[in-house]
């Protein structure tokens, strides 16, 4: 069974600095894409970050240059490094397993809140 447990999250300055993590378990890491997305409040869900089976990583433009996807096989754990904050990041970010790699996550984690304040 796939499970997603995300952490990390937390209360910033803007400028400051976060880093999430999402472990993992029941995923080949090898056969799935995965991504972070996020929501806030009276907005829809937007993918931040991902990263296809082959490491192919892709940005929302609002993040690019401040946030970083990686991914450690062997800990079975993805992460999320995200500098610069501002409070438009403030946001529930998920993270996320396509087992299709078509874009249709169908696995997600419980989320973690990131709150910048300005």
């Amino acid at each position: 069974q796939v499970g997603l447990v995300e952490s990390g999250g937390g209360s910033v300055q803007a400028g400051g600095s976060l880093r999430l993590s999402c472990a993992w378990t029941g995923i080949v890491y090898s056969s799935y894409c995965m991504g972070w997305f996020r929501q806030a409040p009276g907005k829809e869900r937007e993918e931040v970050a991902g990263m296809d089976m082959n490491g192919k990583i892709n940005y929302a433009d609002s993040v690019k240059g401040r946030f970083t996807i990686s991914k450690v096989n062997a800990k079975n754990t993805l992460y999320l490094e995200m500098n610069n904050l501002k409070a438009e990041d403030t946001a529930t970010y998920y993270c996320a397993a396509d087992s299709t790699c078509l874009g249709t996550y169908d696995r997600w984690g419980q989320g973690t809140q990131v709150t910048v304040s300005s």
